[in-house]
């Protein structure tokens, strides 16, 4: 398994792996520090640091797998802390698999936020498989027994999490692995298609 952080990714982004391999991109959403970085790290290391500062450049994690025999490399994006500026990058979301949509289970402007942050996904990813969880119950236990409308109304599997004490950390990540998975071998979006077809003719 690699690790690697606070590494600024050219925007000349390609999902890469060995050939034969299987590569899948997935990124993660949502507001400066709703707990994305520690999430992460909860599931690659089963360890959490808090008090970490923000990185200001895009953030790559590199996990390597097996599934049905087959060597799966997954690239987990993390914004880093450029959502302050309200909008990413289109590369960051080029040639994604999956996304994760996440807010705090302590500050509802970050729940009220997923719906910009989806619309934007949907702007330049409009296929995709996308999920949605709330971070940090282990601060605000009562919101496990919230029903939230957004991803009810967006029909996006929703999961209730804690980077601290790795509350369904693994599941999530898990379930956005193998949705990523699916899609990769059989992408719904034409313009992964078309790059699908062009791959596979050189």
């Amino acid at each position: 398994m690699e690790i690697m952080g606070d590494s600024k990714i050219s925007i000349d982004y390609e999902v890469v792996g060995k050939e034969n391999d299987l590569a899948v991109k997935i990124i993660l959403l949502g507001d400066s520090a709703v707990g994305k970085s520690k999430l992460i790290e909860r599931f690659l290391l089963d360890d959490y640091k808090p008090h970490q500062l923000s990185t200001y450049a895009l953030t790559l994690f590199r996990y390597k797998t097996q599934i049905l025999e087959k060597a799966v490399s997954v690239d987990f994006w993390d914004t880093a802390g450029q959502e302050r500026f309200e909008s990413l990058h289109p590369s960051y979301y080029h040639q994604a698999s999956c996304a994760i949509l996440i807010f705090d289970s302590v500050r509802k402007i970050t729940y009220k936020n997923l719906k910009k942050w989806y619309e934007e996904l949907r702007q330049y990813r409009p296929e995709i498989p996308c999920f949605c969880a709330v971070n940090k119950i282990d601060e605000n236990f009562e919101a496990t027994h919230k029903s939230f409308a957004f991803p009810t109304k967006n029909q996006l599997p929703f999961y209730y999490v804690s980077a601290s004490d790795g509350t369904n950390v693994v599941k999530l990540f898990n379930d956005a692995i193998s949705a990523a998975i699916t899609y990769r071998i059989n992408p719904t979006d034409l313009s992964d298609q078309i790059i699908d077809e062009l791959e596979a003719l050189q």
